[in-house]
């Protein structure tokens, strides 16, 4: 393992005000967001939608990697670049999406564990050679009457721990991704209840397993209501429950925490994160890890059509520059 070549990566992630966008949709994901907006999910299309936003002029500013999914971070430009090179002569570090997926998990119905495991070593190895320097690995928990089980949290937070430390072992640096979903009616104290031992449980495994701290990355769910919540509560006592709950929950020896959005929409990620970092004096970078907070106005422009590329890397860059002045904490005041 080499300790130097991870903690440089992990900080390098979240230095200078610079965040991730999250790239790493399936499929399945990806055809989603393709019908949205009335085009064919093949993957020239996938390839096109992708490629734009990694040519986006300036990126390299704002954006410090790139989570990719397998099917990316082996693809080449419509000019034969590969999308790697791309990224990397951007200043940008190329990440990629290890796990397979959250499954129906044994005895918790309802509930999921994210598979993957198995064969991980080697697809580490192959991914380091491709340009890959962080990998991903997303568990899911649920907030229901009956959910969460401890059953559900320690098992994810095991697989986890494993996966970091498999990661770690072949050189990448691991995004830790707990996510306390916002879907359902529950209020932002349960939430923040679920996250707190949810985080906990994370943290004891990866003391159990020997993973290093100081080479990974935590990419935690905001402290935030349900959807379905009739009360949500405002951006100020987000910024304060969340960060409440990180210094209760993670240790300083973490270089960066990046937040995923998790359904948010653009502004109210961006104003979540700019009110911590602008309040707080806190012992980690906060930072971003966007998926749709970073890419709908962008998907929304391009709608697959090549004369709004521009337009399009416009929005998309839009987005990037205000989630980094968010990291700065001077989103508000230059609002």
């Amino acid at each position: 393992m080499n300790h130097q070549e991870l903690n440089q990566t992990a900080v390098a992630m979240v230095a200078d005000n610079k965040g991730l966008l999250a790239a790493d949709e399936s499929t399945g994901t990806m055809g989603k967001r393709m019908d949205a907006i009335g085009v064919e999910n093949t993957e020239d299309n996938r390839r096109d939608y992708r490629e734009f936003m990694f040519r986006a002029p300036g990126i390299g500013e704002y954006i410090s990697g790139v989570i990719l999914f397998d099917e990316t971070i082996r693809q080449k430009a419509a000019d034969g670049t590969p999308l790697v090179k791309i990224m990397q002569d951007a200043g940008i570090i190329p990440g990629i999406k290890v796990d397979a997926g959250a499954k129906p998990l044994p005895g918790a119905p309802g509930e999921t564990i994210t598979e993957g495991l198995d064969g991980l070593p080697a697809r580490v190895d192959e991914y380091y050679k491709l340009g890959a320097r962080f990998a991903k690995w997303r568990a899911v928990i649920d907030i229901t009457d009956e959910a969460p089980t401890s059953h559900a949290i320690h098992t994810n937070a095991h697989a986890l721990a494993r996966y970091a430390k498999i990661c770690q072992e072949g050189g990448l640096c691991p995004i830790v991704e707990p996510e306390v979903l916002m879907d359902g009616n529950h209020d932002i104290e349960t939430c923040q209840e679920v996250t707190e031992g949810v985080l906990n449980a994370v943290f004891g495994e990866l003391y159990a397993q020997e993973v290093m701290l100081e080479g990974m990355i935590l990419k935690p769910n905001m402290v935030i209501a349900g959807k379905k919540c009739p009360t949500q509560a405002g951006h100020q006592q987000v910024a304060d429950m969340t960060v409440q709950t990180l210094k209760r929950c993670v240790p300083a020896a973490v270089p960066g925490i990046m937040f995923l959005s998790g359904g948010q929409s653009e502004e109210d990620a961006t104003v979540h994160l700019d009110l911590m970092n602008a309040g707080y004096d806190l012992p980690w970078g906060l930072s971003f890890s966007y998926g749709r907070a970073l890419q709908a106005s962008a998907l929304s422009t391009w709608s697959g059509k090549a004369e709004n590329v521009a337009a399009a890397q416009a929005a998309f860059i839009e987005r990037a520059a205000a989630n980094s002045k968010a990291c700065a904490g001077t989103y508000g005041k230059a609002a």
